[in-house]
């Protein structure tokens, strides 16, 4: 156990705000200083440090041992990113080594073994990888999946690097026309799309989050995180974010977060850290967990970057956690909302600093029948009007669009599809020209998937396109459905998930939710309460399938709730049993 963590800032080294052309280039210069990463337990325990100038020695280590083993440039290295050294090792050390680092989930939740290898198979299969490593403890699980992929020559721990023998081969650095690595998208696994990362996109980017439009870093900031380093937020965000400007990081396992919250803030706390970002549902958990027991030495006055990003920002949730924690210090204009996604390496737009929390209120009729965001007459009745946070600009040097069916810009007001055009944007996916011709133009325009509009020149997004629910021509959000059920019944947040699917009578509405009942009355309560609150917010009856949590609802690697996968389950007939479905 370590005793003392890496200091907040180097005392000689001149500070650069992510003004390099490669990822080596950016550490090479890191390492001059006396920053890095701490790594700590779920207990709030620091286990392990790791300076960048040790970031950079150990991965020239490795890296020349990979190129002494006779791996070609330009291969692939499949990592499983726990939050740990060894992530550091392999995926630095690939850089270095001329490979491209391929970073993957480990598994989500207890169980799942046979659909996590099948993951990882598809993974492999799909970025063509030659060797695969990661924790010791999915060693067994990337022998597995390599199996009958005779293309993966070196799989385990990382001790089968560490084992190579040591080499004094010359580097041969990823430089900046080449690509950095390739990034799995954390939706669907059926058919993974690897989205390839240029060197050059991921400095653009790196130059957008980092500059004045963006967190706007400082030489005396420090990052604290929980993210999982296999997400873009967790690896741009909080690993190339931070090296690239020299900054030090505060790292909890994604696994310590989900059972120890509160420690999260207790780093930022003690650390006296001032930029920490997080989906909706971590400054939830944090609340719900933390808000009775805060300690009395809690201290968030620091925390001048609040961020929030990777799914639908829930400005309840935000104003709960607000509230609770104001009495430490925190600062509710210190929430900066912001939109993104791994196509574009991370970032996409971000809200001005300092302000905090904005909304629209707009008329829930016209979003549902016009797809217009007219602003609600009546802000107050939730009934007839819906709440959306504005999540800020483009970056610059970017271009945003929201455009109709036939492709053709939108005004302010009107809902459509968001693209993005810019030095951010992903080439393609790997290996995957049809899916890359299916969302990008000619020209470099990328159909985000996304749905929103724009608001005096600022993005407010409603929802996944594919997620969209339409049921005799009216627009519904399954947000809107899952947020009515959750908010006028006993089902728990996170616990409830909304789709449509084509029954022979037409579109079908239907909800499942994890069923945290056992007796078939109150299950058959349940049930009635559910339907009952689907048809007071949107006017539909909808099917009601009861999950035992033992089952649980799919998540996305990211740990996003999975509605394609809720919806590919129910047509499977996953969940006729145990589970059961209650007719409209």
């Amino acid at each position: 156990m370590t005793s003392e963590p890496l200091p907040t800032r180097s005392r000689e080294l001149p500070f650069r705000r992510a003004d390099f052309s490669s990822v080596c280039e950016a550490l090479d210069y890191a390492a001059r200083g006396e920053t890095g990463a701490n790594f700590y337990a779920g207990k709030g325990e620091l286990v392990a440090t790791l300076a960048w100038h040790e970031v950079r020695a150990r991965a020239q280590v490795l890296a020349r041992k990979l190129i002494g083993a006779g791996f070609a440039r330009g291969e692939r290295l499949l990592i499983t990113a726990d939050t740990w050294p060894g992530f550091f090792d392999a995926f630095f050390g690939a850089q270095y080594a001329g490979l491209l680092p391929v970073p993957v989930s480990i598994p989500v939740g207890i169980g799942g073994k046979e659909a996590y290898v099948e993951q990882l198979r598809r993974q492999l299969a799909a970025s063509g990888a030659v060797a695969a490593v990661g924790i010791d403890d999915l060693a067994g699980f990337l022998a597995e999946a390599a199996r009958d992929l005779p293309a993966v020559r070196l799989h385990g721990g990382m001790n089968v690097l560490d084992s190579l023998p040591d080499s004094s081969a010359e580097l041969r650095p990823l430089g900046p026309d080449e690509l950095c690595y390739i990034q799995f998208s954390s939706g669907s696994t059926r058919h993974p799309h690897g989205v390839e990362i240029t060197q050059k996109a991921l400095m653009a980017n790196l130059a957008g989050i980092c500059g004045p439009a963006g967190l706007d870093l400082v030489p005396a900031d420090r990052a604290v995180s929980w993210l999982p380093l296999y997400h873009d937020m967790g690896l741009v965000g909080f690993l190339m974010a931070p090296m690239s400007s020299q900054l030090t990081i505060d790292y909890l396992t994604p696994r310590d977060f989900a059972r120890r919250p509160t420690q999260w803030l207790g780093l930022i706390s003690r650390n006296r850290g001032s930029v920490a970002y997080s989906p909706s549902f971590g400054y939830d958990l944090a609340t719900r967990r933390g808000a009775s027991q805060i300690p009395p030495d809690l201290d968030l006055s620091t925390w001048r970057h609040a961020g929030i990003g990777g799914d639908m920002v829930r400005a309840d949730v935000l104003e709960r956690f607000a509230e609770a924690f104001a009495p430490s210090g925190f600062n509710p204009n210190a929430f900066i909302p912001s939109y993104g996604m791994a196509e574009v390496c991370l970032a996409i737009t971000f809200c001005p600093h300092g302000t905090g929390v904005r909304t629209d209120t707009i008329d829930r009729a016209a979003l549902a029948e016009r797809q217009h965001a007219t602003p609600a007459p009546d802000a107050a009745d939730e009934r007839a009007a819906r709440r959306f946070v504005i999540c800020g600009r483009v970056m610059p040097g970017h271009r945003l669009e929201v455009r109709d069916g036939q492709g053709r810009p939108l005004t302010d007001r009107a809902v459509g599809r968001i693209f993005i055009q810019g030095p951010s944007v992903m080439p393609g996916y790997f290996g995957a020209p049809e899916s890359s011709a299916e969302v990008l133009s000619a020209d470099g325009w990328l159909d985000t998937g996304d749905l929103g509009y724009l608001l005096d020149g600022e993005i407010v997004v409603t929802g996944r396109a594919k997620d969209l629910i339409i049921v005799n021509g009216r627009n519904i959000w399954p947000q809107d459905i899952e947020w009515a059920v959750e908010g006028s019944t006993s089902v728990k947040r996170g616990d409830a998930a909304a789709f449509s699917y084509e029954a022979p009578s037409g579109e079908r509405v239907a909800v499942a939710v994890l069923a945290r009942v056992a007796n078939a009355e109150a299950r058959a309560a349940l049930a009635r309460e559910v339907a009952g609150a689907v048809r007071e917010a949107i006017a539909c009856d909808c099917e009601v399938i009861l999950v035992p949590p033992a089952m649980g609802l799919p998540m996305t690697s990211s740990g996003k709730l999975s509605r394609a996968r809720v919806k590919a389950n129910y047509l499977a007939g996953t969940y006729a049993a145990p589970a059961e479905t209650v007719p409209a």
